[in-house]
């Protein structure tokens, strides 16, 4: 929103506290994901055979993963709509793409929950080595950041139930917005090293 000074120009409001607090918060994530990036880089980049030869054999589900990642890059466009529609006081819409969006990462869980629930069975868990160690790691982490934006997303989706959005102040669905996008940017880079170098 713009505002108008005294000398009738229009200005940018001062960053708010709350996206503020959420940039912070996407500094601290971002060295977690560079850390353990860096990782799994050392490990992919000092082993000649990669799996290792103890893995040789275990396929990663790169098709259905490919899927769940154009599902969840989907959810980036739906909470962008969601973000626009109370932009323009349209709250029946913010809640209507709000649900969307939450059902996509949903969804983008429950296939990454069986694909792993896969890979266990085949014999790829924590203890299977460096590999699996790295793998469950690295995904497993951004799987819970997902969740926990799934979960603030629904706690938004019931405070725009309740009327609390407006076009003259919607920072909760701002800062879930910048939230969301964030890790859903980051899957497309894990997805690439872990599961197609």
């Amino acid at each position: 929103m713009m505002a108008r000074n005294n000398a009738g120009i229009h200005e940018r409001p001062p960053l708010s506290n709350a996206r503020l607090g959420v940039l912070i918060l996407l500094g601290a994530e971002t060295m977690l994901f560079s850390g353990l990036i860096g990782t799994f880089l050392v490990f992919r980049v000092g082993n000649v055979t990669w799996p290792p030869p103890s893995h040789i054999g275990l396929e990663l589900p790169r098709l259905v993963t490919g899927i769940n990642t154009a599902l969840l890059l989907l959810s980036s466009y739906t909470m962008f709509q969601a973000r626009r529609a109370i932009q323009k006081d349209h709250v029946k819409q913010l809640r209507s793409w709000l649900l969307i969006t939450g059902m996509l990462g949903l969804l983008f869980l429950g296939v990454q929950g069986s694909e792993w629930v896969q890979l266990i069975h085949n014999g790829l868990t924590l203890q299977s080595g460096v590999y699996g160690g790295i793998f469950y790691v690295l995904i497993g982490c951004h799987a819970v950041h997902v969740l926990t934006a799934v979960i603030w997303l629904f706690i938004v989706f019931g405070m725009a139930i309740a009327g609390r959005f407006s076009a003259d102040g919607y920072v909760g669905v701002d800062t879930c917005t910048i939230y969301w996008i964030y890790v859903v940017a980051l899957w497309p880079i894990l997805y690439v090293l872990v599961y197609l170098l």
